[in-house]
């Protein structure tokens, strides 16, 4: 296992030496995350410009070995369990927070999907971790993906779906996705409506330009219509920029001030929902 403190803003899928299973510090969770990732071929269906992974590629996840996922994921719990995995990386003892299913693409583009979910949970036991899935939301129509959704459900967990922007525009200049609003909200509800589902965001200014008043009113509106619609959603949170892009437009970016942020979040809890805000 290779050891090597944690921070923050180091999120290498390598960490610990193995083919699916990596360490976290995760600013989100607030402790240790054991990531699953997925797309160890860093193929992704969007191209999101503040995305850090290295040599990004599109495409799908490749076939998931399950049996070597399994050992993977439970000789590494055993190793945080026991204080080794601590101790071999140069790190206090940290607080096991998630299980999270994400990585250097969009998972759900697994075929196996539904099988990894239960494996995690499975592994998982009776921790008190919580079990999340980080997505892009945007293959949550494939029966398949809804099978994942329903089987996180039945074990408690939570999807944590990106809506960055609220129009067509606004998608495709931040995740380079062939998706709109509108399929977007549709996802986000179909969703929430089958597994607890929580928003989140990433905020921060293009070529010195936060999101404008009307992109911000947009993506606002759409959560709006996800709650009139009956969508159950656990609350929203947005980040900034805590790790370098690895796209081209990464000298473009830069990190907005958390006031912008927090006046955001603010409008956000007007519409009824908990929003958290993490830099």
């Amino acid at each position: 296992m290779a050891g090597q403190g944690l921070s923050h803003d180091d999120h290498r899928r390598d960490a610990a030496g193995l083919v699916y299973v990596y360490p976290v510090l995760s600013r989100r969770s607030g402790g240790l995350s054991i990531g699953i990732n997925l797309n160890p071929n860093r193929a992704c269906n969007w191209r999101c410009i503040y995305c850090q992974v290295e040599g990004l590629v599109r495409g799908a996840a490749p076939t998931i070995d399950l049996a070597l996922l399994r050992t993977e994921l439970t000789g590494f719990m055993a190793q945080v369990l026991d204080g080794s995995f601590a101790a071999h990386a140069g790190t206090n003892a940290l607080e096991l927070r998630d299980f999270a299913i994400s990585g250097d693409g969009e998972p759900t583009s697994a075929h196996e999907f539904p099988e990894v979910v239960q494996i995690v949970a499975e592994v998982r036991g009776a921790a008190s971790a919580a079990l999340v899935l980080i997505t892009n939301g945007s293959l949550v129509a494939q029966v398949r993906v809804q099978d994942g959704l329903r089987v996180l459900a039945a074990h408690g967990g939570e999807v944590w779906f990106k809506l960055d922007r609220g129009t067509d525009e606004g998608l495709r200049a931040v995740n380079d996705a062939g998706i709109s609003a509108e399929r977007a909200l549709s996802n986000l509800i179909t969703c929430a409506k089958l597994c607890p589902t929580r928003v989140q965001a990433a905020m921060f200014a293009v070529d010195g330009a936060p999101p404008s008043e009307s992109e911000c009113a947009a993506w606002l509106a759409l959560l709006e219509r996800a709650l009139a619609s009956g969508a159950p959603l656990r609350g929203v949170t947005l980040y900034g920029l805590a790790r370098a892009s690895h796209q081209p437009e990464a000298a473009r970016l830069t990190q907005l001030d958390a006031a912008w942020l927090e006046a955001l979040a603010a409008r956000v809890r007007s519409l009824g929902l908990q929003a958290q805000v993490h830099l």
